[in-house]
């Protein structure tokens, strides 16, 4: 194997530590292959463009940053073609959790993930997606 050297901020290498003693990596590097091969099998499936394509979108951000909701809610119209379900919780009183459930276009639901990463104030976004 070929040896590669990174530098990371210390406070993102300790919670990259506390992530691998609870998910069990033997070893840093184990956990480093382990988010590459994650990384890029989804970059490999946003190259499936014309596809169709089920989805999860999950979304988080503070609660008390009011003009997220109303952005997620224009969102919400605006791709109501792939949009089939959509939750919204609080959590801790202190964040809300969106999850969106789409079906459709590959590249359409691209657009609504990246339309909400780039939205300012969101602190989290995962997505989970399923070839049709």
């Amino acid at each position: 194997m070929t040896v590669v050297s990174i530098t990371l901020p210390s406070q993102l290498l300790r919670k990259f530590e506390e992530f691998m003693e609870l998910r069990g990596y033997y070893s840093r590097s184990e956990a480093f292959r382990d988010a590459i091969r994650n990384l890029m099998s989804e970059w490999e499936f946003q190259r499936l463009k014309n596809e169709k394509v089920a989805a999860t979108i999950m979304v988080t951000n503070n609660q008390s940053q009011k003009e997220v909701n109303l952005k997620m809610a224009k969102l919400r119209h605006e791709f109501e073609d792939i949009i089939v379900e959509n939750i919204h919780r609080h959590l801790n009183h202190k964040y809300c959790l969106e999850i969106f459930i789409v079906e459709g276009e590959h590249s359409r639901v691209l657009e609504l993930t990246g339309r909400i990463r780039g939205m300012k104030g969101i602190l989290q976004i995962k997505t989970v997606f399923m070839p049709l």
